[in-house]
């Protein structure tokens, strides 16, 4: 049996890549950020690329491709991360409960139907959270209520990364 070569394997890594939706545009990646006044650990959100980047030392920073709240649901300003957690449960807010009077009172954390996805970043400013999302086509859109969406192997990443208190901000 022969193998299928360098170039077969080539062609099945980039597959992958692009079938987990990790391509170029689509994934964490390091980059410079020019004029940097935010210390190592903040959250940096620009509503206006829908990404967030995790600041490094030396003007580096992690780039993730996040959806963001959509037109007349962005807030601006600091906030802190009051709380992490695994395979968080949802209860709808009242505004979206207000928009969608058919969502149940409480959504358990795992659940397919569960916006959450595996792992939250809860803020100290009320009802936000920056999390993982069963809806991946969102992600790059102005989709959210507010709350800050991100891959679901991008969210487990920072999740890692990140520690209660450390702070967030977001710009236009």
């Amino acid at each position: 049996m022969t193998g299928i070569g360098s170039v077969g394997l080539r062609l099945c890594a980039a597959l992958a890549l692009l079938a987990s939706g990790a391509g170029p545009g689509h994934a964490r990646e390091v980059v410079r950020l020019e004029n940097n006044q935010y210390r190592a650990g903040t959250i940096l959100i620009r509503n206006a690329e829908r990404k967030l980047y995790y600041i490094l030392n030396d003007g580096a920073a992690y780039r993730y491709p996040v959806a963001v709240g959509k037109r007349g649901k962005q807030w601006l300003g600091s906030a802190y991360i009051k709380g992490k957690y695994v395979a968080p449960a949802w209860s709808p807010p009242a505004d979206v409960k207000r928009d969608k009077p058919f969502l149940p009172d409480v959504i358990p954390g795992g659940s397919p139907r569960n916006p959450m996805g595996p792992r939250a970043l809860v803020l100290d400013r009320d009802q936000y959270a920056i999390h993982g999302t069963n809806r991946p086509g969102s992600i790059g859109t102005f989709a959210s209520y507010g709350c800050i969406r991100m891959r679901n192997a991008d969210i487990v990443d920072l999740y890692e990364r990140v520690r209660v208190g450390d702070k967030v901000v977001v710009v236009p």
